[in-house]
C-alpha cells in the first residue's frame, strides 16, 4: 500500500519535474498559478547551480517570484524566440483543449504561449477531463460594458455568468480588465464557442486555449507523472505559419 499524494503534493512534484524540461541557454515562458509556483522555485535552485536561462512571465506575480529566485526576466517584446512555455490549466480535455484564467492572467498567458515554439501544460489528474466545462470559463472584458455582455454570453449557452470579485470589488487583470466567469457545464465545441465569444464587442480574450497545447504532463495521486503528446500539434503554440 502507498499513501496517496494530496493535490498540493502533486502540484509540487509536477512543478519540480517541469523544471527538468527547461533547455539550458533558452528563453521560456512561465505561466501563472500554484503549480507554476513550484516550477519557479525549482528553476531558481537550478539557476543558482549554474543553469543559464531567461524567462518571460505571464503575470506580475510570476515576474516578482522569478526575480526573487534570481532568474533573469525579460518582457515579451524583448524576448526573441521562446523555446517553450510551461503553464498549468484549470482543465485540459482529452483532445488537448484548455480552460485557463483561474489566476486572472489569461490574456498574457495566451500571448506568451502563442509566441512560443511549444507549450507544455502541467496538471493534476483531476483536471484531465473528457470534455471542458465543469470549471467556469473566464472571459476577459472591457469594464465599461460588462453588464450587456452578460446577456450576450448567456445567449451562447452559458447557464450563469458571474463578475469575478474580491473583497466586494471587481477583480482587475494586469491589463486593467474585468473577468466574467461563465458556467457552461459542458462545452461540446470549444473552438466554435471561442469564435462566438470573440465576435462580441467588449470581449478582450477568452480562457479557451484552442489547439495550443503540445504536451500534457499529468501528475497522479500515486506519485506517477505521465506525458501525453498532441500528435496534431503544429509545434508553434497553436499558430500555423
Amino acid at each position: 500500500m502507498y499513501d496517496e499524494l494530496s493535490k498540493d503534493e502533486i502540484k509540487q512534484r509536477l512543478g519540480e519535474y517541469a523544471a527538468t524540461l527547461v533547455p539550458a541557454g533558452s528563453t521560456i515562458g512561465l505561466g501563472t498559478g500554484t503549480t507554476v509556483y513550484w516550477l519557479i522555485k525549482e528553476l531558481g535552485n537550478r539557476v543558482r547551480k549554474g543553469l543559464s536561462c531567461q524567462v518571460v512571465p505571464t503575470s506580475e506575480a510570476t515576474r516578482k517570484l522569478a526575480e526573487d529566485e534570481g532568474i533573469r526576466v525579460v518582457s515579451l517584446n524583448d524576448a526573441g524566440p521562446i523555446a517553450v512555455t510551461i503553464d498549468g490549466a484549470d482543465e485540459a480535455s482529452f483532445g488537448f483543449q484548455l480552460i485557463k484564467g483561474g489566476g486572472a492572467a489569461l490574456l498574457q498567458e495566451k500571448m506568451v504561449a502563442a509566441a512560443s515554439e511549444k507549450m507544455i501544460v502541467i496538471i493534476g489528474e483531476d483536471k484531465h477531463v473528457p470534455k471542458l466545462g465543469k470549471f467556469p470559463l473566464p472571459v476577459e472584458v472591457i469594464p465599461a460594458g460588462w453588464k450587456p455582455l452578460v446577456r450576450k454570453i448567456l445567449a451562447t449557452g452559458a447557464k450563469e455568468v458571474i463578475l469575478r470579485e474580491k473583497n466586494d470589488e471587481p477583480v482587475l487583470t494586469d491589463h486593467g480588465h474585468y473577468l466574467l466567469d461563465c458556467h457552461y457545464d459542458v462545452i461540446d465545441d470549444p473552438a466554435a464557442l471561442n469564435t462566438s465569444l470573440h465576435l462580441l464587442p467588449g470581449v478582450v480574450e477568452t480562457g479557451l486555449f484552442i489547439d495550443m497545447a503540445d504536451t500534457l504532463v499529468i501528475g497522479y495521486s500515486n506519485g506517477d507523472i505521465m506525458r501525453e503528446e498532441n500528435i496534431h500539434s503544429t509545434g508553434t503554440g497553436g499558430i500555423k505559419s
